[in-house]
């Protein structure tokens, strides 16, 4: 995959230090206005398309009731994201020796009611999901909306982190955490950074 450089407003030193420390960062005000509001018009323009979300081998369950559309190559807008996620992998590579090789993604929908109950994106390492990173797409957002992501960090300390817009929450795959149930359209892209061989 192609590198893209990381956005200026990328504050990385800042973004390591909270992973190590607590194994969860926030990233606000993360593209240009211009950037953001096209993602959001590509993702809108597509959720037909999207598909009720499975656990395992295709199984829906009833801990998640979010709705997903899986980033390919005819999302080109969602993939430059991609793409600068696969930059911002290699300063992970570099600062904590993960090898992560790979990043996946994919659109996900929250409709009024929806949510993700307790879980873990690599739980007892039985995948290569190393990076769990959310970035919110909807244009505006209340906190009375709900859809907040609450995530206990490497201290056990429980965090609700608003799911603001342009802004992308980045934690270790295998820290607890859910989807609180939003009361509004909830758009955003979930991404996995995957390595085969970490020593995290």
């Amino acid at each position: 995959m192609e590198a893209t450089p990381l956005p200026t407003t990328w504050n990385i030193d800042q973004v390591l230090h909270d992973l190590d420390q607590h194994g969860f960062a926030i990233i606000d005000q993360a593209y240009p206005n211009e950037y953001s509001a096209a993602l959001v018009e590509e993702c809108s323009s597509n959720l037909t398309r999207f598909r009720e979300a499975a656990i395992q081998n295709g199984v829906v369950s009833k801990i998640r009731s979010d709705h997903i559309l899986w980033i390919q190559d005819d999302l080109p807008l969602a993939q430059q994201h991609v793409q600068t996620l696969y930059t911002f992998a290699q300063e992970l590579n570099r600062a904590f020796f993960l090898g992560i090789r790979e990043v996946e993604a994919h659109f996900a929908c929250y409709n009024a009611g929806e949510f993700y109950a307790l879980h873990r994106d690599n739980p007892q390492q039985k995948n290569d999901r190393m990076i769990s990173a959310v970035y919110y797409l909807h244009p505006h957002w209340q906190e009375d909306w709900g859809g907040e992501l609450r995530l206990q960090d490497k201290q056990d300390q429980w965090h609700i982190l608003q799911p603001q817009p342009n802004r992308i929450a980045l934690f270790q795959s295998d820290l607890l955490h859910e989807v609180l149930p939003a009361k509004q359209q909830r758009l955003s892209i979930t991404a996995w950074l995957r390595s085969g061989n970490s020593i995290w």
